[in-house]
């Protein structure tokens, strides 16, 4: 038997482990126990009915709670017990708040102690009130309307209800104050009351070097529409084509599993961390990372699989739901990767750690018809030089295609280009020849990879 997040060992007992004790109650619960060592090995304990008095005392009239001391006994001697119940609200030793994290024990302060004292009191940080603010203070509630009409997930008679009426209805109010939520949602500039929340947005040539970047401030509404409007304009490059006389732009990740994404990281950020919303774009991928936390024992596995609807902001996530711009259904990640794999695009990849989560679309260098990306078509006048007379459109248009999606197929490449699949099999077998292209794995389940 080792330590772990529910025991403890220690040879001789000292009052500071009043704080171990502290961190069991404001955790999980657990055992701590006197008389052994860091290895488990029993040390015995000489003063053992004198402890079995003083602890539970000291436990009482400082801690305020009641634990379980028992006495055992084996070869090595007597050692103690003490078993602490998990507690339904926080308690502090000498107003600090410990917190058993592993088989560590953590002071916590800040945010983290901000988030801890909220879970303990049933509450979550977008429902907390805000003084000094104002019904009249929030002027972007038309915009919200606007959607919510479309939506339909609210009465009309609500929607076009008075402003107060309309809060109220959304349970935006915490007693006679409105809740951070509103601000968020509603104030013109909500960075007045809360710092960080907003969005950055940086191309990156390399992880060190920036070429240019934008902030998108507002309400969190405005920014999730003013960001996906940034990044299709500016930030990523569309890949041109035609169907008959209509122009069609096709970008490397779908629309609308980029806005599920920015639709995720707004909704379920931890305002309270500070720190803005990230967005880095490069020439083969999009990360978006968010400060935001998964549910205690939850893992990328809970939110890749089937699973309840647990918001993080649930006052965020309400509105956006009443405006028609998430599911209420736990459905963000599941719509997001259902985009990309309509679209034949390569679905996110999801990494959490301990400062939020990171959402990557990756997809290799798009090559266009229009010269809009220099890297692609640079590569394809080398090999049209190569290649002299046997270099066409087919075998640039096919070469962007797969740019775009390395797991397109031939029947998908087919469609897409007009070409019939034979032609595109015999243009296949011409790139891979040249050694331009080749297949990674097998024809069901592997990849394109274009030769540099």
């Amino acid at each position: 038997m080792i330590e772990n997040q529910i025991t403890e060992w220690k040879e001789v007992w000292r009052d500071e482990y009043l704080r171990w004790i502290c961190g069991f109650a404001n955790a999980n619960g657990g055992v701590l126990v006197i008389g052994k060592d860091n290895s488990g090995n029993v040390k015995g304990i000489s003063n053992i009915k004198k402890l079995l008095e003083d602890i539970p005392n000291k436990v009482r009239d400082i801690l305020g709670i009641v634990v379980d001391v028992n006495q055992n006994h084996e070869s090595g001697g007597d050692y103690l017990e003490i078993v602490v119940e998990p507690y339904p609200y926080p308690i502090s030793y000498k107003g600090e708040y410990h917190y058993r994290s592993g088989s560590t024990k953590q002071e916590l302060k800040g945010a983290a102690l901000d988030k801890f004292l909220l879970k303990k009191q049933g509450l979550h940080w977008d429902g907390v009130p805000i003084p000094h603010v104002a019904v009249d203070d929030l002027k972007s509630l038309a915009l919200f309307r606007e959607k919510a009409l479309r939506s339909m997930r609210l009465p009309e008679e609500v929607i076009h209800d008075n402003d107060a009426h309309l809060v109220e209805k959304l349970r935006l109010f915490n007693g006679e104050y409105l809740k951070r939520a509103a601000i968020l949602l509603f104030h013109p500039d909500p960075e007045q009351f809360v710092t960080g929340a907003y969005i950055k947005i940086g191309f990156f040539e390399s992880n060190c070097e920036l070429l240019y970047q934008d902030e998108v401030h507002g309400t969190i509404i405005e920014q999730v529409d003013t960001t996906l409007e940034l990044l299709t304009t500016k930030y990523l490059k569309a890949m041109i084509s035609y169907e008959g006389i209509q122009r069609v732009e096709t970008f490397p990740i779908p629309k609308d599993a980029l806005r599920e994404a920015l639709l995720n990281a707004v909704a379920h950020k931890d305002y309270g961390s500070g720190v803005p919303i990230q967005i880095s774009v490069y020439e083969d991928k999009l990360m978006i990372w968010n400060n935001g936390q998964l549910y205690e024992d939850w893992t990328i596995d809970n939110l890749l699989s089937k699973h309840s609807s647990q918001p993080y902001n649930p006052d965020i996530a309400n509105v956006f739901f009443r405006a028609g711009m998430i599911e209420s259904w736990g459905r963000g990640i599941e719509k997001m990767f259902s985009a990309c794999q309509t679209h034949d695009t390569p679905t996110p990849e999801l990494k959490y750690e301990t400062g939020g989560l990171w959402v990557t679309f990756n997809y290799t260098n798009v090559i266009t018809k229009d010269g809009s990306n220099e890297r692609g078509e640079k590569r394809c006048k080398k090999w049209g030089e190569k290649w002299g007379e046997k270099w066409g459109e087919n075998e640039h248009t096919i070469l962007a295609h797969i740019a775009r999606n390395n797991k397109i197929s031939i029947v998908a490449l087919s469609n897409e280009t007009g070409l019939s699949t034979s032609g595109v099999e015999k243009i296949i077998a011409r790139l891979k020849e040249k050694e331009v292209l080749r297949r990674i794995g097998p024809a069901k389940g592997g990849h394109w990879e274009i030769v540099e």
